[in-house]
């Protein structure tokens, strides 16, 4: 939004970690997505578990997850958040030849947990090329975005509305 103040910016333009400790804890929520477009053959190849790494969408399902809780470490400005749930669902696509994953990360806290997702999302999706890169090479990841928020000051956002 125009106008709007950013928080990681001092009066001088540095860059400083934002200080919550006078936030309100409410719940927060954060569901991010993206994809990965294969081959029909990758796909029907990671779909029957033939991958020759072994289970592509298991390990992408634990690596997801594995990176929400490492956010902090990840992103420069982030806070570390005991984070209270992190769910990750890798799907055979709809409109697309591919997988489709989707991150929800919530916690209560006085942060929200947007990158947590947005991470969550892109290292699932960077797990599932490497697990089946030596199927196909040509694999793209894309439109990772959020698709909502909500809780804390802003309230729910929801991509779209």
């Amino acid at each position: 939004m125009a106008g709007d103040k950013l928080t990681h910016l001092t009066g001088d333009g540095s860059a400083h970690m934002v200080d919550v400790a006078d936030k309100n804890v409410t719940r927060r929520e954060a569901v991010a997505s993206g994809r990965v477009t294969m081959s029909a053959d990758t796909l029907a190849a990671i779909l029957a578990g033939d991958a020759k790494k072994g289970d592509v969408i298991g390990t992408a399902r634990i690596a997801g997850i594995m990176a929400a809780k490492k956010t902090h470490e990840l992103i420069p400005l982030c806070h570390p958040l005991m984070l209270s749930k992190i769910n990750i669902d890798i799907d055979q696509g709809t409109d697309f030849t591919g997988l489709s994953v989707t991150a929800t990360v919530s916690l209560s806290g006085k942060t929200g947990v947007e990158m947590e997702a947005l991470t969550a999302v892109s290292v699932a999706c960077l797990t599932i090329y490497d697990m089946a890169k030596a199927l196909e090479k040509d694999m793209e990841i894309g439109a990772i975005k959020l698709i909502s928020k909500t809780g804390g000051k802003s309230g729910t956002w929801t991509r779209g509305a």
